[in-house]
Order: structure tokens, then C-alpha cells, then sequence
């Protein structure tokens, strides 16, 4: 449903009653507010630069404007209130260029939106949305393989077939055949027959995404009118697919690639971000950050046997939580001083957030944690709501976003599933329009920690310290310094109230500042003594 430029007085009592029945629609739903007031609640204080609240959609399981099952650009930008009104002033889509899957990770054409999603215009409007909200996009770039049906690699094919028998390729004549790995042997398990001809080429991930060649100045040059493009209809960022592939082993090599890029873009746009999956340990990963670029995505703090969702699920020690901060940090730092790091609890490839939790607290501490950390957080779209993975397949982690209760009859916006995913139901927790109206839901409890982060920029920007006098197996402290500015964070991990005495601590002379709680508890300072309900975070200054 179009928001209205004019309602009429019967119209808004009729969405109010709307809402308070469960049944609230569309642009209604994305603008209630949080029914709880917080003690400590500060004033917002978010800073315009690369430090973001970052969103990740599947823009095909998002929300659907035209009635098809199929999400839509058009569809993203009707909620894009709904984004804004969570605290999140960063998204990142999942590929929108024109391609033969779902996933949409092969490109055919990188010049086109896939007519899928919508048009090139639905895409500019999107953009244009987005920055009146003050809210970055940036978009999935995928530069280590095309489709197998892009025309680079059609007439690749074409002319191999056409040449004689012991002729060798000539990029003179058919530049586009050094923009691919050739060759006249199967080198391994992952080189396929290229059509008719005797040669065969690379695909690491699938035999209809053959892997290109940077090594290639023309292919380069092709990305780098690419990227212009993208620059000028206004993205505001990359996220670098498949960096640690570029080319097999050689790290040296894709860092320079990413490198090149950045530096490419920057030209164009100062502020121009960029983030990369570099799907490795902390070691390579802060080996990456010698690239110069700005941010890669923290591996390894995240997926269900990382430290963050095992400190949510108080499976690990706080000392543990804060060490592993502390050295991310000082790796990290050490490769690149201006980094800015990207934590995530999970993503398109890995099983949900709820799936890996036993406990409804549980989910909520997993993403206390992550907000309190330094960087950009990344949130999958549906891990504020607790959805699940049906499934191993990758279409299992893509289900559609849960927009309404099981009593709404009128589901305008739903989308259907990917084909092949494994049914099943896909929350075990209320929709969207249910927990907008429950101040203590998963929802509101991203709501609330977010907004943590808007009012702090310490927590985003801060050089961690751990506070040494409070580590222990339970309960842990850091302090966070931005410029002349530090703030403390207490963690309880434990299932039962803490008492933690700071008097002793570099947290001596701070007052509470905000906090969460899983059901709304209050966090108090008495004395010097803090007093933390189970699974409780709490800011001072």
C-alpha cells in the first residue's frame, strides 16, 4: 500500500485501531514507535562518515511491489522508513545486476538491473531515497567471476572454437579472451570444456561462473568504466565478493586488486567505502588489511561457533569476549591504521541467528554484543525479528521477510520463497507488525541497541582498553576512547544477576549512560557497586 500525501481524520483513526488490533499496514507499521521508554535515553549523536548501522537485503525475499512473489527495488524503497526507523543508516544489496539465478552472484550484464528487481529508474529512485534519510547504499560487486552467458565469455567461447588446431589465442584479435583463465588442460576439478574448442577454463565455484583474469589491463579497464558507472548513479560503496579468490594462493596479488579498485573509486567519490569478504582467520584477514581498503567483514568473530553468538548463548567467558576484541584490534590496526571494522553475527551463506540459540534471551544477547562492537555492524535482514533457516541449502537462509501475523489476511508486500527451499517455517517468533508493538521483542531490543549507537559514537570509533580488574569467567569491562571522549561497557554473560564493584576500576568516577536488558530490567549503580540482571550490557560515563 502507497503511503498518502493527505489523510483524512477517519483514515488515521482507522489505521490506529488498525495497529492496536496486530493489524497495522505498510508504511503505518514502519513508523511505530517503541511502546517501552528507557531510562538514560540520550540524544542522538550519529556522525557522517563510514561508520555506519549496516542493513543486508535479498532484495528478492524483501518485499514485493508488484504482486509477482518476487522482491523489487520499488518494494526496498517502500521500507525504507521501516530501515531508517530501526536505527540502521547503511544498506547493503545482495547483486541487483542482470543474471540467470536467484542469487544473482552471475552476471550477464553489469550495466543492467535484472528486470526481476525492476529498472534502472526504480534503482536511481532507491538511491535518491536513500540519501534523503541520510542513509549509504552500496552494493554487492562481483568481480571474480561473470555468467557463463555474459558476452565477454560467449565470444571468448566463439573464437577459441574458431581457431585452428595448434593456433594459439591472439588477444589482439579477441581481447576478451584474456579476460578469463584458458587453458589447453583440465588443470583440476574446477576447469571446464569451453564449448567446442580444446581449451578449457576456470570456475572455482560453479562450472556457469567462469572465474576472470585481472590479470588483463583491458579487463581491468572494463571494470573501471564499470565502477564509474556505478559511482555516478550514486552507490556509496562495494562490498567486494570472493576477495580472498581472485587468484588462488596469492594474496599479494588480490590485495593489489582491491587496492587498484578502491583507490579507482576514491578518485571519483573521497568518501567512497568499501568492504570485502575475505572468508579466512583473523591472521589473513588482518593480512588484508594491508590492501589499504577500508573494512573486511569479521569472520572471525562470527557464525555459530564464533565468539560473538557464543558469548550471546553464554557459551564463553567474558575475558574471552574481550580479548578477542582487544586483538582484532591490535592486528588489525597494525595493517591498516584507518580501518574500520565490519562484525556480523551472520550472512546470506551461513544458518540464521535462532537456529544456533536454545534460549529466547539468547538471540538477544547475540545481537547486544555485536552492537556494542567497534566498526560497522552488518544485521541480515530478519535477525531483528529472530527468523530462522529451514535448511543446509543456501535457499534455506533466504526465506521471505515476515512482515505480518498469522491473523492478517491482507499479506500485500509478501514474497514467495527461492524454489528448492526446504519448507518449514521460518520464525519461531512473531512478525514484524507484532513486534513493533511489543516493547520487550527481539525487534525493539535491535531498536534499543542501535539507538545505543546513534546517541555513543564512541562505540563505533573507540580504542578499546579492557578493563583489567573485571575480567572474569562471567562479567567483563572494556573502556572506548574516540578524541577526548571514553565510555566503560560491562558485560554479564551469565544467566543469573552479577554484582560487579567498579570503585576499584577505571569505570570508578562513570554513571550509567544506557543499558540492555532482556526483559526490560532495570540495571542500577549503588555504591560503586553495579547490580546486572542475566545477560545484561551497560554503558558508563
Amino acid at each position: 500500500m502507497k503511503k498518502k500525501k493527505i489523510w483524512s481524520v477517519v483514515a488515521l483513526l482507522l489505521v490506529c485501531c488498525q495497529l492496536m488490533s496486530g493489524c497495522g499496514r505498510e508504511q503505518e507499521i514502519a513508523i511505530t514507535k517503541n511502546p517501552i521508554s528507557y531510562a538514560y535515553e540520550q540524544e542522538l549523536n550519529v556522525i557522517d562518515d563510514n561508520y555506519r548501522n549496516y542493513y543486508e537485503v535479498f532484495v528478492r525475499s524483501f518485499y514485493d511491489s508488484d504482486g509477482d512473489g518476487i522482491g523489487d527495488l520499488a518494494g526496498l524503497t517502500e521500507k525504507l522508513d521501516y530501515i531508517e526507523d530501526m536505527g540502521f543508516n547503511g544498506i547493503w544489496l545482495m547483486p541487483i545486476m542482470k543474471s540467470t539465478t536467484y542469487h544473482k552472484y552471475d552476471v550477464v550484464d553489469y550495466y543492467e538491473i535484472d528486470p526481476e528487481y525492476g529498472t534502472m529508474e526504480d534503482f536511481e529512485k532507491l538511491v535518491k531515497e536513500c540519501h534523503k534519510r541520510d542513509i549509504h547504499l552500496i552494493i554487492d560487486f562481483v568481480m571474480n567471476h561473470s555468467s557463463s552467458q555474459n558476452q565477454w565469455f560467449l565470444d571468448a567461447c566463439s573464437y577459441l572454437e574458431g581457431l585452428k588446431e595448434g593456433e594459439n589465442p591472439d588477444e589482439s584479435v579477441c581481447p576478451e579472451v584474456g579476460y578469463y583463465h584458458f587453458d589447453t588442460e583440465q588443470v583440476n576439478s574446477t576447469y571446464y570444456k569451453a564449448g567446442n574448442s580444446d581449451f578449457y577454463y576456470e570456475g572455482s565455484f560453479w562450472s556457469e561462473m567462469p572465474d576472470l583474469n585481472f590479470s588483463s589491463d583491458k579487463l581491468r579497464a572494463e571494470f573501471e568504466q564499470i565502477a564509474d558507472f556505478w559511482v555516478d548513479k550514486g552507490v556509496d560503496g562495494f562490498r567486494m565478493d570472493a576477495a580472498l579468490h581472485f587468484e588462488e594462493y596469492e594474496p599479494e596479488f588480490n590485495k593489489e586488486v582491491l587496492n587498484w579498485m578502491f583507490n579507482h573509486c576514491r578518485e571519483k567519490n573521497p568518501e567512497f567505502y568499501m568492504v570485502s569478504e575475505v572468508w579466512a582467520g583473523q591472521d589473513t584477514i588482518a593480512d588484508y588489511y594491508g590492501s589499504g581498503t577500508p573494512s573486511m567483514f569479521n569472520f572471525t568473530c562470527s557464525q555459530a561457533e564464533g565468539i560473538l553468538m557464543k558469548a550471546g548463548r553464554s557459551n564463553a567467558r567474558a575475558s574471552k569476549l574481550v580479548d578477542t576484541m582487544l586483538s582484532c584490534q591490535e592486528s588489525f590496526l597494525e595493517q591498516n591504521p584507518d580501518y574500520i571494522d565490519a562484525p556480523f553475527l551472520t550472512n546470506h551463506d551461513n544458518i540464521r541467528v535462532s537456529n544456533g540459540c536454545m534460549e529466547d534471551g539468547d538471540v538477544k544477547m547475540c545481537a547486544g554484543v555485536l552492537l556494542m562492537m567497534n566498526g560497522s555492524p552488518f544485521v541480515y535482514y530478519g535477525e531483528e525479528i529472530g527468523m530462522r533457516s529451514t535448511g543446509q541449502k543456501d535457499e534455506d537462509k533466504r526465506l521471505p521477510m515476515d512482515w505480518y501475523g498469522d491473523d492478517t489476511t491482507d499479506k500485500e508486500g509478501m514474497t514467495t520463497a527461492p524454489k528448492g527451499a526446504t519448507k518449514g517455517d521460518s520464525n519461531n517468533y512473531p512478525s514484524v507488525e507484532e513486534q513493533l508493538t511489543d516493547g520487550y521483542s527481539i525487534l525493539n531490543y535491535y531498536k534499543r541497541g542501535l539507538r545505543l549507537r546513534n546517541e555513543n559514537p564512541e562505540i563505533a570509533r573507540g580504542t578499546i582498553a579492557v578493563v583489567e580488574a573485571l575480567k572474569g569467567d562471567n562479567v567483563a569491562a572494556i573502556t572506548k576512547t574516540y578524541e577526548d571522549s571514553t565510555i566503560g561497557i560491562v558485560y554479564n554473560l551469565s544467566r543469573e544477576e552479577q554484582k560487579v564493584t567498579i570503585t576499584d576500576s577505571e569505570l570508578a568516577q562513570m554513571g550509567i549512560r544506557g543499558y540492555l536488558t532482556l526483559k526490560g530490567e532495570e540495571i542500577t549503580l549503588t555504591d560503586g557497586e553495579l547490580t546486572m540482571p542475566a545477560q545484561s550490557i551497560c554503558i558508563l560515563k
